[in-house]
């Protein structure tokens, strides 16, 4: 079976959706790797290092496509534009793994089923314990909580540790994190290792224990959290009540911190909308957000996405791809859970199409030029399939 790695086209991606490793890892299972020249030049891996774990390199990007499965990070619903253009390149019998921003862009997953490829989007990776080593968006998250707080330290003025020097002291910068999920873990995480007094909300109760165990406090509110959770673990949308009354419980705790790290995301939703403008004008001068949320509208009323917002004296970032900024180690995180998938996939050399298998069942959005999952089918406005024989190797088959 031959496997391709595509050089992205989206503008602003860096990362490379296979390292050299992953390729050595890969040719052992028998399959034959081809890489596109330059697809992991701005991740720091580079095609000599391709060429030693067991890859061709091939300058033509058609090549590239001329494989049973193409691996990317972006696939084309998370790059609309640049991403159009390799449509004419796919065909039948072919299979394409990446991010494609399922719920935001269902439309490009029906675009690439009508050339008759099958796709698999990374983003719906169940978050199960055998799955834990594919899931990509846990990986991503880990490095934006990360960055987020680096970006914060620079653009406030004034350092983040307490300091008792000659010169006087230096009281600690307070944080507040929005979200404890793993993007917001990490940034508590990373800003108390940095030295900052950390407060942390979530809307699920449950996780309190985990933002104490890495030193920060949980703020506790009066709300109803009881409906807050879903069965795989991601916050749910609650009615617009439960968020004015959290808003006006909140702001007291974002007017007294130095930089406020939002990361309050519901997939294929729109970002809940927690700081408002009045809240950002009672902030101290100096003060920082930084918006995880900012793909999806973003937490706070007065984001931009990949934009920095002056207003009231306060800073506000938001950024929506994190993860390419760190391109080295993003790769080589991204890179595991696609290998770890494909490992999971292959057997005998050869695709193995179990939808009885949860893991396949829920990441496979389109199968042989249909849309086969039923959630992308009713966002879609398609009606449920009806159920058929399905195909699990090029003998096999299972109902």
């Amino acid at each position: 079976m031959i496997v391709a790695v595509l050089k992205e086209t989206h503008p602003s991606e860096r990362r490379v959706a296979l390292i050299p490793s992953g390729v050595a890892q890969l040719s052992k299972t028998g399959c034959q790797m081809l890489v596109q020249s330059g697809a992991g030049a701005s991740a720091g891996y580079s095609d000599q290092q391709f060429l030693q774990s067991g890859a061709k390199i091939v300058n033509d990007r058609q090549a590239a496509f001329d494989s049973e499965v193409v691996l990317q990070v972006r696939s084309l619903g998370a790059n609309l534009e640049a991403g159009r253009d390799d449509l004419e390149q796919l065909s039948s019998d072919q299979l394409i793994i990446g991010t494609c921003d399922p719920w935001g862009e269902p439309q490009a997953i029906a675009d690439v089923a009508r050339t008759g490829a099958s796709q698999i989007a990374l983003e719906l990776i169940p978050r199960i314990s055998r799955a834990q080593s594919m899931d990509v968006l846990s990986s991503m998250a880990t490095i934006a909580g990360y960055r987020a707080v680096l970006l914060a330290a620079v653009e406030i003025p004034r350092m983040f540790p307490l300091l008792m020097t000659a010169a006087g002291t230096l009281s600690p910068a307070r944080v507040f994190v929005i979200g404890a999920g793993v993007a917001g873990l990490q940034a508590i995480a990373t800003a108390r290792r940095l030295g900052a007094v950390v407060n942390a909300y979530d809307v699920r109760p449950a996780v309190r224990e985990q933002v104490e165990s890495l030193g920060a406090k949980f703020v506790e509110m009066e709300l109803d959290t009881a409906e807050s959770e879903d069965t795989g673990g991601y916050a749910k949308t609650l009615d617009e009540t439960f968020y004015q009354k959290q808003r006006e419980l909140m702001s007291c705790v974002v007017a007294e911190s130095d930089v406020v790290i939002t990361t309050a995301a519901i997939p294929g939703k729109s970002s809940p909308l927690l700081i408002t403008a009045d809240a950002v004008a009672k902030m101290k001068p100096g003060s920082v957000i930084v918006d995880l949320a900012a793909e999806r509208g973003g937490n706070c009323e007065l984001t931009q996405a990949d934009q920095v917002v002056h207003t009231h004296e306060v800073t506000i970032l938001g950024p929506t791809n994190l993860p390419s900024e760190v391109p080295t180690h993003a790769s080589q995180m991204f890179s595991k859970n696609v290998t770890t998938l494909l490992g999971h996939l292959i057997q005998d050399g050869k695709l193995l199409w179990d939808l009885n298998d949860e893991i396949t069942r829920e990441t496979v959005v389109a199968r042989a030029g249909q849309i086969v999952h039923p959630a992308i089918r009713e966002r879609l406005g398609l009606e449920p399939l009806v159920a058929s024989t399905q195909q699990t190797t090029s003998g096999q088959n299972v109902e």
